[in-house]
């Protein structure tokens, strides 16, 4: 088992990434700020007015470590990354199975399920934690109706029918996920998802979550030899990378969604830390970033059973086993594609 690398985030802005040697060096108005190891980093996000050397690049290309740009406030931009890795006939069995609708269907309803499942417990631990024998009556009803969409998920559908399916878990969930939060209602409420751009705190939040888990994916698919950019669920868009939203589906409840309600219900991140714009777009500030940031990686570091494997493992290498499984089932070594499936 390979271990857990990291993604180093620079968000300084004016900051200057080079390197020396085997090293990258971060530099702020030319004093050194931090000295990393390249083969201890899997990424590094770069967000705003960050430069970084030609030669970085180079190095970072030829080691596997992939470099994403993204706007300061986290709206990803760009990402480069080394020559392809693994056997070009994976590739090729990919793209196959991609504009196949039976076999991109298959595929799709498993990780949907994944999603569904994920959502499903978070909303039953909520219940646990917070609803007692009578607390939350509409998040106990929406789990109750994830739990018979669960089930409609175990056959066979079409492509359009697990795409709609999808629709379905994300509205059950995000319908009640308001009732989640249980601290500092008047600056983190929910009532509907918003994107590009986020209009309140919480969408803010999950956004900037969804973005640094979007890069995770796309590294762990890379590594094991697939194409991030054609995926299942996700129709093609030019630049959109549609397998690692796939694959990333398992994962936002799990692993955004609770962070970012953890970081609310136990106040490590308070409402100052977000400020609207004139166009009505919640950014958040530099310290706030910095502190969602910490908590994403420190929980990556946390350790978990694999519901499919057995084997414990940190909860940051799960996404990059769900691409080597994914691997295995296209080349034909698992019949079917196991989604994770928290419990």
């Amino acid at each position: 088992m390979k271990n857990l690398q990291n993604t180093l985030f620079v968000t300084t802005q004016g900051a200057y990434v080079c390197h020396d040697g085997e090293s990258i060096v971060v530099r702020v108005e030319q004093e050194t700020r931090l000295r990393i190891p390249v083969h201890t980093l899997s990424g590094i996000m770069c967000f705003g007015q960050v430069l970084c050397s030609p030669p970085v690049l180079g190095l970072c290309a030829e080691r596997g470590v992939e470099v994403s740009f993204l706007t300061e406030h986290g709206r990803f931009l760009g990402r480069l990354e080394g020559a392809p890795s693994g056997n070009v006939l994976l590739r090729k069995e990919q793209y196959r199975r991609s504009d196949n609708p039976g076999q991109a269907a298959d595929l799709a309803r498993a990780m949907v399920l994944g999603k569904a499942a994920n959502a499903r417990t978070v909303l039953q631990r909520a219940l646990r934690d917070h609803g007692g024998d009578d607390g939350l009556p509409r998040v106990r009803e929406s789990a109750r109706r994830l739990g018979r969409l669960i089930s409609e998920l175990g056959s066979p559908l079409t492509l359009d029918e697990v795409r709609g399916k999808e629709g379905e878990a994300s509205h059950m969930y995000f319908a009640v996920f308001d009732d989640l939060i249980t601290a500092q209602k008047e600056d983190f409420f929910f009532h509907e998802r918003s994107r590009r751009p986020p209009m309140d705190n919480m969408n803010a939040l999950l956004s900037f979550l969804y973005t640094m888990l979007a890069h995770d994916a796309a590294s762990a698919l890379c590594a094991a030899g697939l194409d991030p950019q054609v995926g299942f669920l996700h129709r093609d868009r030019p630049g959109r990378p549609s397998l690692a939203l796939d694959l990333m589906e398992e994962f936002r409840p799990f692993l955004a969604d609770r962070l970012a309600l953890s970081l609310v219900n136990r106040r490590q991140i308070e409402g100052r830390g977000f400020k609207k714009t004139e166009s009505g777009a919640v950014i958040m500030s530099d310290e706030t970033r910095k502190e969602v940031i910490v908590a994403y990686q420190k929980r990556k570091q946390e350790e978990i059973e694999h519901p499919f494997l057995g084997d414990k493992m940190q909860v940051g290498l799960l996404v990059h086993m769900q691409a080597l499984l994914l691997a295995r089932h296209l080349r034909g070594d698992l019949e079917a594609y196991p989604p994770f499936v928290w419990r």
